[in-house]
């Protein structure tokens, strides 16, 4: 059966929560992946979040918040480093599909924030576009450094915050949508050991950040 069409961002982020814990302790529903689903959304998609992650193949967004087809838009890239059109399949998300909620999901033991991190360390760059993944996360790496965050978790935590920020300097589009209410943007940090998605950074959302470890 269809999740409500237009939920809030508040019901939004219960749905994704609500699939991570199914996830984490071996429970999962796998809703909405059967060919009634299937059949019941090929005539248009309406997801009720957009997940901005890392391209890292045990960060699969419909299977850690154990939802089905038409659920999630999903945008991933190394690093969750943006450009244009990472900009732009974001705001087609929130604004053209109408999600209520932007999720920018990172996790421990990314390699391109220890990249990053081994590039300022030892000032060996990766070749080839990997180098530019690595410089856009550099930032980030900097900022937690210089604040006296050096621990994995804090500067990972950084990174996820900093592109929270990011995307609502970037994009009027969706620094709009939440400022009106219509939506908001989470930053998670997920545990690959556990499998859980624990809350780093929230705007238009009233949630407590958890402590980055």
């Amino acid at each position: 059966m269809a999740e409500i069409e237009t939920p809030t961002p508040a019901r939004a982020f219960e749905l994704l929560l609500a699939g991570n814990q199914r996830f984490v302790v071996g429970a999962p529903e796998h809703p909405n992946q059967d060919a009634t689903r299937r059949a019941e959304i090929a005539p248009g998609q309406r997801p009720f979040a957009v997940v901005f992650g890392c391209s890292d193949s045990r960060l699969a967004a419909e299977i850690i918040f154990d939802r089905g087809l038409g659920d999630l838009f999903v945008v991933r890239t190394a690093g969750h480093v943006m450009g244009p059109e990472v900009l732009g399949s974001i705001e087609y998300g929130a604004d053209v599909l109408d999600c209520p909620l932007v999720v920018v999901l990172g996790h421990d033991s990314c390699g391109a924030v220890g990249a990053a991190c081994a590039a300022l360390e030892d000032g060996l760059v990766p070749a080839g576009y990997v180098r530019d993944v690595v410089e856009r996360v550099t930032p980030s790496v900097l900022a937690a450094l210089a604040a006296g965050r050096s621990e994995p978790g804090e500067i990972l935590a950084e990174h996820i915050r900093h592109t929270v920020d990011l995307l609502l300097d970037r994009s009027r589009v969706l620094a709009e949508r939440v400022e009106a209410g219509r939506a908001a943007v989470v930053g998670l940090c997920y545990r690959l050991a556990d499998g859980s998605a624990q809350v780093v950074a929230a705007r238009g959302l009233d949630v407590t950040a958890d402590s980055a470890r």
